[in-house]
């Protein structure tokens, strides 16, 4: 993630303006090993960025002051009506615009919660907020492998222990039932899976990004490797991706996999993701299932990614298994209709 430096850029006066907690306290370590000190009830939390944001709505809703943008009107059946209708106030970390520290403050958080890298940048960022606004700042780790430990810390962080065992309990039979699937398929069978972002398909994130790790975590071969240390999102040429010849295509992108299903693009027909039938379609409302963001949500399209890369090796039933996630982590009933819209084509 980029950082937009404004983001904590406050005056001396503005910070003065905010009153330190003095009611009863309490102390957590957070993922970065940061020592920070919470008031004893936690009412109101800003969220820093979009991953901190859902992981937020699915942990504790009623604690939410607003989102990073308002939902749009395809995400709206599945959030909870309580929440649908907060204000946008912009991120402090994340790609493109950001809201200031002064937005922070007017909304009189009494927690500022990150979750995804918990990196030097992001301490530098927690920190400085955290001085100069007097609000305490948690940093959660967000990758797949601490998802477990994620949810027990933000159900102690926000105080709602319960929940927060209840999500890590069903991160952990989900991890556990992949792991068994996978032990029986050697890598060399797994499939060669690419990632296509934007509307032409020719952006993707290498392999061990966090936008990509699910494609290893559902038993897929990232064929976006860069041969060194790399990591994140880049654009890759046409060229490549024919060398790459993926066996599957992942997308969210409806226009480009409309394109797709045409079958007349000279680029990709001669793809055998594409000559197979093989290009799926994943999937973004109210978050994304494999990114946007890469948080919490990504535990629905987990296995549905498993079920498409290995079939009946590991059942899912889109239909059944979608309601009852949606019910435990987004706090929604959805309707035949909504269902219909969400997974319809699948």
């Amino acid at each position: 993630m980029a950082l937009n430096r404004r983001a904590f850029m406050l005056s001396a006066a503005g910070a003065a303006m905010w009153p330190r907690h003095s009611r009863a306290s309490r102390t957590i370590t957070d993922s970065a090993k940061r020592t920070v000190t919470l008031p004893d009830r936690i009412g109101r939390v800003f969220a820093a960025g979009s991953p901190a944001s859902a992981a937020l709505y699915v942990v504790k809703p009623d604690a939410m002051v607003g989102w990073i943008r308002a939902p749009r009107g395809e995400e709206r059946p599945y959030i909870a009506p309580a929440q649908r209708d907060l204000p946008a106030l912009g991120q402090l970390t994340g790609r493109g615009d950001t809201a200031n520290v002064e937005v922070v403050l007017q909304a009189k958080p009494d927690l500022v919660l990150d979750f995804g890298s918990v990196r030097d940048t992001f301490v530098s960022l927690a920190n400085s907020v955290q001085e100069r606004t007097g609000v305490p700042y948690v940093l959660i780790d967000g990758r797949f492998d601490a998802t477990v430990t994620a949810f027990h810390l933000l159900g102690d962080v926000l105080g709602v222990p319960d929940r927060g065992e209840a999500l890590a309990r069903h991160a952990e039979n989900l991890f556990a039932r992949l792991e068994s699937t996978l032990a029986s398929i050697p890598t060399e069978q797994r499939p060669r899976v690419y990632l296509a972002r934007g509307s032409e398909g020719l952006e993707t994130g290498l392999k061990g990004s966090i936008n990509t790790e699910i494609i290893e975590r559902a038993g897929g071969r990232n064929v976006a490797e860069s041969g060194d240390a790399r990591r994140g999102i880049v654009n890759v040429s046409p060229e490549q991706l024919l060398l790459w010849n993926p066996e599957i295509i992942v997308t969210w992108d409806r226009n480009f996999h409309a394109k797709l299903q045409k079958g007349d693009d000279s680029l990709w027909k001669d793809i055998k993701a594409v000559r197979d039938g093989r290009v799926y379609l994943a999937p973004t409302a109210p978050f994304g299932w494999i990114d946007g963001p890469p948080s919490v949500n990504r535990l629905i399209g987990l296995p549905w990614l498993a079920n498409a890369f290995h079939g009946e090796r590991f059942a899912f039933d889109i239909r059944n298994d979608t309601r009852a996630f949606y019910k435990l982590f987004y706090h929604v009933d959805v309707s035949d209709a909504d269902l219909q819209t969400l997974v319809g084509r699948f």
